[in-house]
């Protein structure tokens, strides 16, 4: 091994006078040892590694370094040793003396002392570093699959829309006591259960749409109760810790309450003969240095707590616990996308959430939320319009054949005028022929060249008064800011009924 491939402070301490080398050597901040290459027991430590890996020197002087190490790790290290050559650094696993696992980067060099082969070894603690690099791996791990899935669950919600809305239609041709009836009703609720599964996809994708108000997330945690305390048994004490003086969020409390639910629920199947599940929430502050470390916002949070006493999470599993289709339990119980659910709505939501588990101790999550200095808004009461129907101009713009079809059958049978497009140029060719007023739009928001808001800005431009309610089987954070809906226009997720498609279109023309 050459000098030049040797770790620079081996290299620096082997040309040291003995001095100079012990003054080095005990003022280092790094750990450094030097050992026997022969019977590999300690002969010297510093300061540093006495304050890490908890021995005393005495205690350090009467063990051999592979008292540090893992099993698994002793041949690798032997065989480095009895090169007898300068090691460039590499990460090691250490142990400490309470147990505990460290990431060290160790960089040796053999010195020869009154005749004796000594190793020098520098020693640098790399697990934060190591962590990190983990949750930037996981999160890019994390962020492809959900591409991937939101991909999926847009192409997928255009299907379920037109099986689940000529499904509907069909409907009112049978009539009650038919035998045909309980067959649609398999299909309907096949199709309920497809879209849920895609429901549980945009939400670990974060392209759902959420519909953000301020709230105090104790009401949502009082809410979630009641339900609770139904859902997980008898057997499991349900506890509920509300924070006092708790700040506003600002959050979607429809996917808060999945999000409690789905916890809820992964800790009641991990405590099958009992046990103790506590929700808390509290206000607390995230320093810069948290911030900057854990990749989320500074300041002011409220943590929501989920804790149970159940079978804990190993390593192993803990690796992959937000990704979607992954499940410790049996295929019969889990779809795998209950965690992954929760990852994405707390992501989307802005915040972050963390998970503490070992086995046999229980698991405990906690999910951190901005706080906001804004007021819960006043909610109306508003009046629900007596019928579905109309005679008003309808444009609807849809790339997908069988929705766009079915929008217009729908509308037709309810006396709407409908002017319908497969893409955003061709509306505006449409508007640019059409004489007299268009009272709505109805335009999915992912189209392929010109997408359903700049369709929207353009018929603004000429029809100042039409009235926009946007179709998707996703949301695009680029494309939908947060509190767009507030100021430009409603909203419809796909898939949905002919009932549902029909109200909201009298509910935005009203």
């Amino acid at each position: 091994m050459s000098r030049s491939n040797a770790h620079p402070d081996a290299l620096a301490l082997a040309s040291l006078d003995a001095d100079g080398y012990r003054l080095v050597f005990e003022r280092s901040p790094q750990p450094m040892w030097v050992f026997d290459e022969k019977t590999l027991v300690f002969i010297d430590v510093n300061e540093a590694a006495i304050a890490i890996y908890g021995y005393s020197r005495d205690e350090f002087l009467r063990m051999d370094i592979t008292q540090i190490r893992p099993p698994e790790e002793i041949p690798t290290l032997l065989q480095r040793i009895r090169s007898g050559a300068a090691h460039p650094p590499r990460v090691w696993i250490h142990l400490t003396k309470s147990g505990r696992a460290i990431d060290v980067e160790v960089a040796s060099k053999t010195l020869i002392i009154g005749g004796r082969a000594v190793r020098l070894a520098v020693v640098r603690d790399v697990s934060e570093h190591r962590a990190l690099e983990e949750q930037v791996r996981q999160a890019h791990k994390i962020e492809t699959v959900g591409q991937l899935a939101g991909g999926i669950a847009h192409d997928f919600n255009n299907l379920l829309t037109a099986i689940l809305g000529h499904t509907e239609m069909l409907a009112e041709y049978i009539a009650p006591g038919d035998p045909r009836a309980v067959e649609i009703a398999g299909i309907r609720d096949a199709t309920d259960l497809a879209a849920s599964l895609t429901r549980q996809l945009l939400a670990f994708s974060r392209k759902q749409l959420l519909q953000p108000i301020v709230l105090n997330l104790n009401d949502v945690l009082d809410k979630t109760r009641r339900i609770l305390a139904r859902l997980i048994g008898e057997h499991i004490e349900l506890v509920t810790e509300p924070g006092p003086s708790l700040h506003h969020v600002k959050a979607d409390p429809g996917q808060m309450e999945q999000i409690l639910l789905n916890l809820a629920v992964n800790s009641r199947d991990a405590m099958p003969d009992g046990g103790r599940l506590v929700l808390r929430t509290r206000n607390v502050r995230v320093s810069r240095a948290d911030a900057r470390r854990l990749s989320m916002k500074e300041g002011d949070h409220v943590e929501v707590m989920v804790s149970d006493t159940g079978v804990g999470i190993d390593a192993a599993a803990k690796a992959h616990l937000f990704e979607p289709f992954f499940t410790t339990k049996d295929r019969m119980r889990g779809t795998g996308l209950g965690l992954a659910t929760v990852y994405g709505i707390v992501k989307q939501s802005e915040g972050y959430i963390d998970v503490e588990s070992e086995p046999g101790c229980g698991t405990t999550f906690k999910i951190y939320l901005p706080a906001t200095r804004e007021l819960p808004a006043h909610q109306g009461v508003h009046d629900r319009p007596s019928g579905d129907g109309g005679s008003e101009t309808v444009l609807v713009v849809e790339d997908d054949h069988a929705v766009r079809s079915l929008i217009g059958d729908v509308l037709r049978r309810r006396g709407y005028r409908l002017l319908v497009a497969e893409s955003g140029r061709q509306a505006i060719e449409l508007v640019s022929k059409h004489e007299g007023p268009i009272h709505l739009l109805i335009t999915d928001m992912v189209l392929s060249g010109m997408n359903g808001l700049a369709v929207a800005d353009t018929l603004r431009a000429t029809h100042p008064s039409i009235k926009v309610l946007y179709v998707s089987g996703y949301t695009d954070d680029a494309l939908m800011p947060s509190g767009f809906f507030e100021a430009s226009g409603a909203f419809l997720q796909k898939p949905f009924t002919p009932v549902a498609l029909a109200r909201k279109v009298r509910g935005v023309l009203d």
